[in-house]
């Protein structure tokens, strides 16, 4: 009797062990599956512009950007502040500050002016914005030629600026820089015409600024930084 009741009493064990694994197996999956479904910090992504609108008029440059910006995760993003910076460029250095927050890419006169303020974008969702960036004095004078260009962003699940995008600024579709329009941010063959209004433009641009050097010189600084890049938590 003693070895049958030792026997049955080890099944007995091994089962209730096998459960308690299977329990325990369960509970994890479902506190990771209500992490993951609700509670993920996720990040903010966008992608690169195919248009933007433009103007380098005296000693101003303004940038409008449309973007989509997506928040990855379930929870909810707060977006504080903007900035385009050209990374690459020792002349630019000033970041072109976000100016406003239109309602369409092409300006107008008939558009109403609307100040950066910080948004919301909410858990799985996509927003699209329209974003001006300028900077009085930027250094920035376009020549025919690509920029490398970097938005960079402030959230509020972070600390510092976090690297949004970097794209690749086609200025030399940029064909009269004294009128703010739209131009296509692809590689495009300029006819000659096109290439000669922007040559004309360009020339008149450096003759206003001298030599072409931005009042202080330098290279662009970058902005403070105190994390690592990303945007997610």
């Amino acid at each position: 009797m003693v070895p049958q009741t030792v026997a049955a009493d080890r099944i007995a064990s091994s089962s209730l062990t096998g459960a308690s694994v299977v329990s325990v197996c369960a509970l994890l999956f479902t506190v990771a599956s209500f992490w993951w479904l609700n509670a993920r910090q996720g990040r903010l992504q966008t992608w690169e512009p195919h248009s933007f609108a433009a103007v380098v008029h005296g000693s101003t440059a303004r940038l409008r950007l449309p973007l989509v910006l997506h928040n990855t995760g379930p929870k909810p993003i707060v977006v504080q502040d903007l900035i385009l910076t050209f990374p690459d460029e020792p002349a630019s250095h000033l970041p072109l500050l976000w100016r406003s927050s239109p309602s369409r890419l092409q300006p107008g006169p008939d558009e109403e002016a609307t100040l950066p303020a910080g948004f919301v974008v909410p858990g799985r969702e996509a927003q699209q914005l329209f974003i001006e960036f300028e900077a009085p004095f930027s250094g920035i004078l376009p020549e025919a030629r690509d920029y490398k260009a970097q938005i960079q962003v402030r959230v509020g699940h972070r600390t510092g600026w976090r690297p949004l995008l970097t794209f690749t600024l086609r200025a030399a579709n940029i064909i009269d820089p004294d009128r703010y329009t739209v131009y296509k941010n692809a590689p495009v063959e300029l006819t000659k015409e096109d290439r000669r209004r922007a040559d004309a433009a360009l020339l008149e641009l450096l003759q206003e600024h001298g030599d072409g050097s931005p009042p202080g010189g330098g290279r662009q600084g970058d902005p403070p930084d105190d994390g690592d890049a990303g945007t997610s938590g």
